[in-house]
């Protein structure tokens, strides 16, 4: 499994382009008493399937990108297809949802200008485009990676040879819930360290890599919780055919 937090953004942010930790002190509970002993790497699997199978999910997180350029996102996605929230990275912003096959992004000035960078026939563009809302065809709103659930937690066990010789740390606290720390040192200095829920069901509930070249940090949460999404009002949407014309 990819417990990386890298791994969620390359699917999460394949379109265009800070949260503080959330980690409180270590408990006094010995991590050798949760999970009725189980070992580090069963624990990690668990959470894995656990996570995948929740009905929806909310995602904030941050990652460093070589250059200096930061992304983070914030997003709530479920099962039927309904997404909803907003991307940040290279001084561009964009809101994005979307119900069922239907896929809406509206981005700011710079968001159109790095998108369209000069493209030919794009003449005057990013004026018409920013702060609208933007229909997307299915398969080409570029948010899939941000909208299909299946898809962006599928990252998560891309390479089950990364929960392979996990180690327990201290139990913690991520945004008020238990959670025990597993961690791995990878070749290169890079650092794995995934928290599952104590508990309840063993959801991830944040996900850190430190080191190598992009240190990122997701948090996930509101787990099962229903996915509100409204489509914009057709006077807010513009047809990015007629704007690039």
């Amino acid at each position: 499994m990819s417990m990386k937090a890298k791994m969620l953004f390359v699917a999460a942010v394949s379109v265009s382009l800070g949260a503080t930790a959330l980690v409180g002190c270590g408990s006094e509970k010995d991590s050798g008493e949760v999970f009725g002993g189980k070992s580090a790497d069963t624990i990690a699997s668990d959470a894995v399937k656990a996570t995948r199978d929740t009905e929806s999910l909310r995602i904030v997180g941050k990652s460093e990108q070589p250059g200096g350029n930061e992304i983070e996102l914030d997003f709530s996605v479920d099962e039927q297809d309904r997404c909803t929230g907003t991307m940040s990275g290279k001084g561009a912003k964009a809101d994005v949802l979307q119900v069922g096959q239907k896929a809406y992004v509206r981005g700011d000035k710079k968001f159109w200008e790095n998108t369209l960078q000069g493209k030919p026939g794009t003449e005057g563009a990013v004026e018409k485009l920013q702060g609208k809302w933007v229909k997307s065809e299915p398969g080409k709103s570029g948010t899939e990676g941000m909208c299909d659930k299946q898809a962006l937690l599928a990252s998560l066990d891309s390479d089950k040879s990364e929960r392979k010789g996990m180690k327990k740390g201290e139990t913690t606290e991520i945004d008020g819930r238990s959670a025990l720390a597993l961690e791995k040192k990878q070749p290169g200095g890079e650092k794995i360290t995934m928290y599952v829920a104590t508990e309840g069901e063993p959801y991830i509930l944040k996900a850190v890599t430190e080191g190598g070249e992009t240190p990122s940090e997701v948090v996930l949460s509101d787990f099962d919780k229903k996915v509100e999404v409204q489509e914009p009002a057709a006077g807010d949407v513009v047809d990015p055919k007629k704007a690039t014309a």
